[in-house]
């Protein structure tokens, strides 16, 4: 028995230093032998934005006030906004707005549906979606366009950031924290030919390469982005294109949120699983796995360390000290939560452990749902000024 705990404390220690060292290393080095550059060149092809909305009351007048600033050619640049059957005043707001902006007044079918359907109204050569509460740099859509000036490129993905996140409670700087390590893996990705997937504050795609599943239980920017993979298109990173979102305001919304993204997120890689055949697929192949697959089940060898770490600690010293830190951290954890609407819950060595252990809480709970076949088709944007 001892030797089984041994091994499975291994095999667990292996799994997370692949996830969280290994994993950089390789795409790292990768991207060092066979660096996959984009071809850019200023180019303005003709763009439609898409933005889905549902009950976006509260912050559409801001984003499409932002959305006409933008600096690229008016003649060249079409706005729709997809509302998915909003109950408030959504829709006036947009009909009220003018400046061109188009209004698809769409039945309740979900995310997915909406953005198909605005897809099919969309005249630009590429397609551009981001969501109702993002705010993005007068530049940005001249930085994803000048991508689509290398005809390997099939998709480009924003440089997306949270603002305001002292604005709630804690797990708001740990979302913000999360997003910079994701940006950071995000530029290896490119480099060796494909990030994994669009975040959907902001990214692009060629219009002709718009081809998503009939299951629309899906998260919406997963599986649209990667079918620029599909394809044999490059999707690439441009960190010059600017986007910021607010985070979630409470950690209870933000485990909701997360659980919700993560249940659809995995059903969308099983619908992709194409992809994960390195024979075809290469790197990207080894990315998807990691990214979408193993980090989202991170939670079984953490759970794995702490059952094998506490039976050892009867036997050996050095498991006892390493039952006795695993201990010290989820107490931390534990009271990062209990003071995560406090100044002092901000602080780093709470706020880490409380956002880490939520995160794979959510995504214990969210793979449980995915095996037990449950489907989430409609959406409840969890917005920063939502009180619902």
């Amino acid at each position: 028995m001892t030797l089984v705990a041994i091994t499975v404390f291994w095999v667990s220690v292996g799994v997370l230093a692949y996830a969280y060292a290994g994993f950089p290393m390789l795409l790292g080095l990768a991207a060092a032998i066979r660096p996959r550059r984009v071809q850019r060149a200023p180019v303005t092809p003709t763009l439609t934005l898409i933005i889905a909305a549902y009950n976006e009351e509260a912050c559409i007048g801001e984003r499409l006030a932002n959305a006409v600033r933008a600096d690229y050619p008016p003649e060249n640049l079409e706005i729709i906004v997809a509302s998915d059957g909003s109950s408030d005043d959504t829709e006036r707001i947009v009909r009220e707005f003018g400046h061109g902006v188009r209004l698809l007044a769409l039945p309740r079918r979900g995310k997915l549906a909406a953005l198909v359907d605005a897809a099919r109204e969309a005249c630009g050569s590429i397609l551009v979606f981001s969501d109702a509460n993002s705010i993005v740099a007068p530049d940005a859509l001249r930085m994803l366009a000048r991508n689509f000036a290398d005809p390997t490129v099939g998709g480009v993905v924003a440089h997306t950031a949270y603002r305001g996140a002292d604005a709630g409670e804690s797990s708001g700087r740990g979302e913000a924290m999360y997003w910079e390590y994701d940006t950071w893996l995000k530029q290896l990705e490119s480099m060796t030919g494909s990030v994994v997937s669009a975040h959907g504050g902001l990214y692009a795609i060629r219009r002709e390469l718009f081809q998503v599943p009939a299951d629309s239980a899906v998260t919406d920017d997963f599986i649209i982005s990667t079918s620029v993979v599909a394809h044999g298109r490059r999707l690439v990173f441009e960190p010059a294109a600017r986007a910021w979102e607010l985070p979630v305001a409470t950690a209870q919304r933000e485990f909701a949120r997360r659980i919700r993204l993560m249940t659809r997120g995995m059903r969308g890689v099983w619908l992709r699983r194409s992809l994960l055949n390195p024979m075809r697929h290469g790197v990207y192949a080894a990315v998807l796995l990691t990214h979408k697959v193993v980090r989202r089940l991170l939670f079984i060898p953490l759970v794995a360390i702490l059952v094998a770490t506490v039976y050892l600690a009867r036997h050996s010293v050095p498991f006892a000290v390493l039952a006795a830190g695993q201990a010290a951290f989820y107490g931390l954890a534990a009271l990062g939560f209990a003071m995560r609407s406090t100044d002092a819950g901000r602080l780093r060595p709470l706020y880490v452990p409380f956002f880490y252990c939520m995160a794979n809480a959510a995504a214990a709970v969210a793979f449980v749902r995915f095996i037990r076949g449950e489907r989430i088709v409609s959406w409840q944007p969890q917005r920063h000024t939502s009180h619902a």
